[in-house]
């Protein structure tokens, strides 16, 4: 009852109250928990085929030995998902690839070994928000750019720290 009251309390935008048309309101900070809940049932089902998964809230990667083995997989594991669960599967989010063509949650895997790296989209976020706070029109003093980089990045490298972060953090120090 109280996850049914959560998901039609809607959203405030500008200081009024808009109905949410599906789902659990991305970013909230309840999104990752109900995820974890109404996704317990495929967690079983999961580890009842005994298949190598990665998951943080609705993201999900299913590793298999082959493209005929992984379509196999998403095309069962959508039925469940569909039938059982009856939740929507996002087709566009959805892939049968090889695992260092794919990120999760900024990491990707390297193609050689299995060294996690992050994901160049990660990086490219890293340089929009180093652009945003090294900005002259943002008015803070040499100080404050220093302390804000110096959060930011140390923010990001302890996120990272389990993947090969030295040599993008290399490449970054060239661009800046």
């Amino acid at each position: 009852r109280l996850i049914n009251w959560y998901l039609k309390a809607g959203v405030q935008i500008d200081n009024r109250k808009a109905p949410t048309p599906e789902g659990v309101p991305q970013g909230g900070p309840l999104s990752p928990v109900l995820a974890n809940v109404v996704l317990d049932e495929l967690d079983w089902e999961l580890e009842r085929r005994n298949l190598r998964v990665a998951r943080y809230a609705d993201d999900c990667q299913i590793y298999v030995g082959s493209r005929r083995a992984g379509e196999r997989v998403m095309v069962s594991l959508t039925r469940f998902i569909e039938d059982s669960l009856r939740l929507t599967v996002n087709t566009r989010k959805s892939a049968v690839d090889r695992p260092w063509k794919r990120s999760f949650l900024g990491f990707t895997l390297s193609r050689k070994g299995q060294r996690l790296k992050v994901a160049a989209k990660a990086i490219t976020k890293l340089k929009s928000q180093i652009r945003i706070l090294s900005r002259r029109t943002r008015g803070h003093s040499l100080a404050q750019v220093i302390a804000d980089l110096k959060e930011t990045l140390l923010g990001w490298k302890a996120y990272f720290d389990a993947a090969e972060v030295l040599s993008p953090l290399r490449d970054l120090d060239k661009w800046i």
